[in-house]
């Protein structure tokens, strides 16, 4: 197992169980980057709220990544509205797989996740031994209102490089996506209408998943350890073990 692992999946699905926690580690690292603020006002808030890494990384190589989990497949849309199999998407590329809300706001949330995504997708690009071997894939939790037109909106400050793989998803609708979320032990509370249906997904916990080109998990990023070096050694281990 990876040295700074997750220590385990949460085995509550479709709960805010793990809010509060994370609600304490959110508040902590705000009231920090409040103070570091104050003195730098024009500090990007994305940034500032980030957690700083406190150790060094170990090197591409050194250690090995377990196999947690297979990713089981499902039916998804992509962003011009066409279904594509989350198989297709998790297969034949090393992949980092996200949820998100198009309209997430909290610096901690959605906006920290795809600016990290954004820094390491340009450290992947410059090293030629990843070309064409790496993909993030960004699935949406409220297909209510993050439908293809929304995602592709959203994603194209993500995918102006033609020659990088990043892909944005949805589904039709919340009981298509409440099984994948159960696949990847992926947090969220649903709310329902007045007859017990599932209408929307909310409150999810912010994970990013590293994937290996069989679609085998290999490692679960939550707040602490999405850093951009500690991803890209992980991504450069993986692919040094398939050669």
């Amino acid at each position: 197992m990876h040295p700074h692992a997750d220590a385990g999946r949460r085995s509550g699905r479709r709960r805010a169980g793990g809010l509060s926690a994370l609600s304490g580690v959110i508040a902590a690292a705000l009231s920090l980057a409040g103070l570091a603020g104050a003195a730098r006002a024009t500090v990007d808030p994305v940034e500032a709220a980030a957690p700083r890494m406190e150790f060094a990384p170990p090197p591409p190589g050194s250690y090995e990544l377990q196999k947690i989990q297979h990713v089981a497949d499902a039916v998804l849309l992509d962003s011009s509205g066409h279904t594509v199999r989350l198989s297709a998407l998790t297969q034949g590329k090393i992949t980092l797989l996200t949820f998100f809300y198009t309209y997430c706001a909290d610096p901690l949330g959605c906006p920290f996740a795809h600016t990290t995504l954004a820094n390491l997708r340009d450290r992947v690009r410059d090293d030629p031994t990843l070309a064409g071997r790496v993909r993030f894939v960004s699935v949406s939790l409220d297909p209510t209102h993050d439908t293809p037109a929304a995602i592709a909106d959203y994603g194209k400050e993500f995918t102006i490089d033609p020659k990088f793989d990043w892909r944005f998803v949805t589904a039709r609708r919340v009981p298509e996506l409440l099984p994948v979320l159960d696949d990847f032990g992926q947090d969220v509370s649903v709310e329902t209408d007045e007859h017990g249906r599932a209408t929307r997904t909310v409150h999810h916990m912010l994970k990013i998943f590293l994937i290996d080109a069989s679609g085998e998990v290999r490692e679960i990023y939550t707040l602490s350890f999405i850093q951009p070096q500690v991803m890209f050694n992980d991504i450069k281990t993986l692919a040094m073990q398939a050669g």
